[in-house]
């Protein structure tokens, strides 16, 4: 917006040059001179950043333009009220100062000269106010910008150290669960192979001289085997989680990512028994909800989408839908295509449709376990 009062500037400058060519002025060159100096004063304000340099300089062009109006031409008076509404600023932040002091000099000037001056006052005034407001609103708009750049920076360290502290508090867990199932290796299948292992070496020393103690140890080694080998299969059981678990919450994870990341609406519902679902059915639901979901925001422009999970007695049922623009006739590219062979490869349907919105279905077959 400076540049409004370099063209307030400019503006009087021609104007007073003008004046004194038509009026044939005598001592023309030193006008030019004077207003050549004032240009070269007033353009080192915009460029340099001191506050104290601008103020000198602003200075100086109040007392060049005082004494070219006693030394050269009183006309060069006009370039006054700028320089004073200038220099006003930093001291007040009332306008009608401003106006005030910019005004003042009227009643020491030619009369000839008072309507002119008047009106460059008027007018420097209104552009220099206009201005100093938009600098105030920019200046404080910037203000906000700085706090919101510097909460943002905050938030994402806060962010950075939440997700230090949940790879750390993951990393700890993992190992805490490695060493609780290492102590119960050893407590439970260790001692049970220990036992078997002496049975077995006792059973061997007394197998030429005593068979029916040696088969007794042997028996007694197989029971403790027996039992060793369903430690195992019970420790085992206990740490798999149910596979509808695993399906359930690794869906449920991804489309809390997914809304996440895009300013859309998600919903997701899921009824029926979940223990009917296969890992690998739950595969093939994932890679196509992914596919339809990344449809949707490439081509649909939707601001809602459902998911959907329905068990039913015979059929597994998976639909993603929007509410986008929909599209009658579907032309199926690589991602429609990769769906369908994906689903067909363990004997499924998938039913696209783009009527009322867009539609992708994943029919599944439940099987017999």
């Amino acid at each position: 917006m400076e540049r409004w009062i370099i063209l307030n500037k400019f503006s009087i400058i021609m104007y007073i040059a003008f004046i004194c060519i038509r009026n044939d002025i005598s001592n023309f060159s030193w006008v030019l001179f004077t207003l050549l100096l004032y240009f070269c004063l007033n353009i080192s304000i915009y460029i340099l950043k001191k506050v104290s340099l601008i103020k000198f300089i602003i200075f100086l062009s109040i007392v060049l333009i005082l004494c070219s109006n006693f030394l050269v031409q009183p006309l060069l008076l006009l370039l006054l009220p700028i320089s004073i509404l200038e220099i006003a600023v930093y001291f007040t932040s009332k306008k009608w100062v401003w106006l005030i002091l910019a005004i003042l000099p009227i009643f020491y000037i030619q009369d000839s000269y008072q309507a002119i001056y008047g009106l460059v006052t008027v007018v420097s005034f209104i552009i220099f106010s206009i201005v100093t407001s938009f600098n105030t609103r920019f200046r404080f708009k910037e203000d906000q910008i700085d706090k919101m750049r510097n909460t943002i920076q905050k938030l994402t360290k806060k962010l950075n150290d939440h997700n230090e502290f949940i790879e750390q508090s993951e990393y700890t867990f993992k190992l805490e669960e490695r060493n609780r199932i290492s102590q119960e290796i050893h407590d439970k299948i260790g001692h049970s192979m220990t036992g078997a292992l002496f049975q077995m070496e006792a059973a061997k020393h007394l197998m030429s001289n005593d068979q029916d103690k040696a088969l007794e140890l042997l028996q007694n080694a197989i029971n403790i085997s027996k039992d060793g080998i369903e430690n195992i299969r019970l420790t085992l059981k206990n740490m798999k989680p149910p596979t509808e678990q695993m399906g359930i919450h690794h869906m449920k994870l991804f489309i809390d990512e997914f809304s996440a990341k895009n300013e859309l609406k998600t919903s997701f519902v899921y009824k029926g028994n979940l223990d009917l679902v296969t890992p690998i059915q739950w595969k093939i639901i994932h890679e196509n909800v992914i596919e339809a979901l990344t449809n949707s925001m490439k081509y649909a422009d939707a601001t809602e989408i459902s998911i959907e999970i329905h068990v039913m007695n015979q059929m597994i049922k998976a639909q993603v839908k929007d509410n986008g623009k929909g599209k009658l006739k579907i032309k199926k590219g690589l991602g429609i295509i990769g769906m369908e062979e994906r689903t067909a490869s363990i004997n499924g349907k998938i039913i696209v449709d783009g009527n009322i919105g867009f539609s992708v279905t994943t029919l599944l077959p439940i099987q017999i376990q």
